[in-house]
């Protein structure tokens, strides 16, 4: 861990590797989009690749595609392997194996899908699929069966089908849309879709699950916002796992998505070598909250295939919440949640603070290890309850 990771201050990276024609077009997403950093041969011009990365790199083909913005690339340390950024982007071995315990749909998606794209698990809102396509794919990620367009499974984005099942199924209040990422679409194409969720008169708002303003900070323009704002209420969880993400660029596109009045949540990932200590993650949580952005969950990695050497133990996140509550504002403290495998949903897990509870009371311990008893309510007896209903008719006198 650099000490600079830990700085709470926000720096710019651009253009970083790139000159010339970059520094020109830097920020146009278009630009970023087209010289994505997605082949072996781009890596080792501009890094000293690892023998497990280059492995790595040959074997991504197949299941999960390569791609990084030149925005996120400059974040890279260009000579550690075990750069915090560079482990949740670059390909390593790692991902060839399996472990027993891992499988291609680990949320359980597919078998909650009632049309194409449509994840109805919870009862009154779904998982709306859209794109199969990210501005960069994370190594971890949960839909990498589906994500990118190299890997067996794909993607059917149905959304007429969809549409009908929303209007028809009125306990539906909730639709986030995810996929892959929804920011990638064209502004008039995003509006469509929201515009034809709220024709539905039960749905009450919408999300969006985005890393694009993590990734592609460049796309977050004004023009995007102000069609967004629209459709209020709207909500945008962002996904940011280190403080080293949260640069000058991406704190100025979440401060135009906080001004155009759109609650912002962070979505973090527990992983190996990244962001698996309290120091990493008090950083990366208060730098959250200086670009306005709610700390939401911390998930503990899905068992997605080939993620065994970036998943931690449970413990470790729960000793992270603990070393968090009482040493910062509640504001800053996400809830650690585990994906029930199979399609259990979003589980708490907390430190156990409930030392004894019976006989009327409950026995706690606070973050120093004090504990405490909180008593539950006694209930007014007859007696007392009429003699004060008596002394309010007198005062009513």
């Amino acid at each position: 861990m650099r000490a600079n990771d830990l700085d709470p201050t926000f720096i710019s990276h651009a253009p970083g590797y790139w000159s010339g024609e970059a520094a020109e077009n830097w920020n146009d997403h278009r630009w970023q989009l087209r010289n994505r950093v997605d082949s072996l041969s781009e890596l080792e011009q501009r890094l000293n690749l690892s023998d497990v990365e280059r492995a790595g790199v040959l074997l991504a083909g197949t299941k999960l595609a390569m791609a990084i913005t030149p925005h996120f690339f400059n974040l890279i340390d260009q000579d550690d392997p075990d750069c915090p950024i560079r482990r949740q982007v670059i390909p390593r071995i790692e991902e060839g194996w399996n472990a027993p315990e891992e499988m291609a749909d680990p949320c359980g998606e597919d078998s909650h899908m009632p049309v194409p794209g449509l994840v109805h698990r919870y009862p009154d809102r779904v998982l709306f699929l859209v794109t199969d396509r990210c501005a960069s794919y994370c190594r971890y990620c949960t839909r990498s069966r589906v994500v990118s367009g190299v890997g067996e499974q794909h993607l059917e984005t149905q959304w007429e089908p969809a549409f009908k099942y929303l209007e028809k199924h009125k306990e539906i209040r909730d639709v986030l849309l995810s996929g892959g990422d929804p920011l990638l679409f064209s502004d008039d194409r995003l509006d469509k879709i929201l515009t034809r969720l709220r024709s539905i008169p039960h749905i009450q708002f919408v999300r969006i699950g985005s890393r694009i303003p993590i990734f592609l900070p460049q796309r977050i323009t004004p023009e995007l916002c102000a069609m967004l704002k629209k459709h209020h209420p709207l909500f945008i969880s962002i996904h940011t796992n280190h403080p080293r993400e949260l640069t000058t660029e991406v704190r100025d596109a979440l401060g135009r998505l906080a001004d155009a009045g759109i609650p912002l949540g962070n979505q973090s990932v527990m992983l190996r070598g990244i962001n698996d200590n309290v120091e990493v993650q008090k950083a990366l949580i208060h730098k959250l909250l200086m670009c306005r952005v709610k700390p939401y969950y911390l998930y503990q990695c899905d068992l997605i295939n080939g993620s065994s050497h970036l998943r931690t133990a449970v413990a470790e996140g729960v000793s992270i919440i603990e070393g968090l509550r009482g040493h910062t504002t509640g504001y800053a403290i996400p809830q650690f949640v585990i994906d029930g495998p199979g399609g259990g949903g979003k589980i708490p897990i907390n430190p156990n603070y409930v030392v004894e509870s019976g006989s009327g009371k409950i026995t706690l311990r606070n973050f120093e290890g004090e504990i405490f008893d909180y008593p539950d309510p006694t209930l007014i007896p007859q007696r007392d309850f009429l003699k004060l209903q008596e002394l309010a008719l007198d005062l009513a006198r």
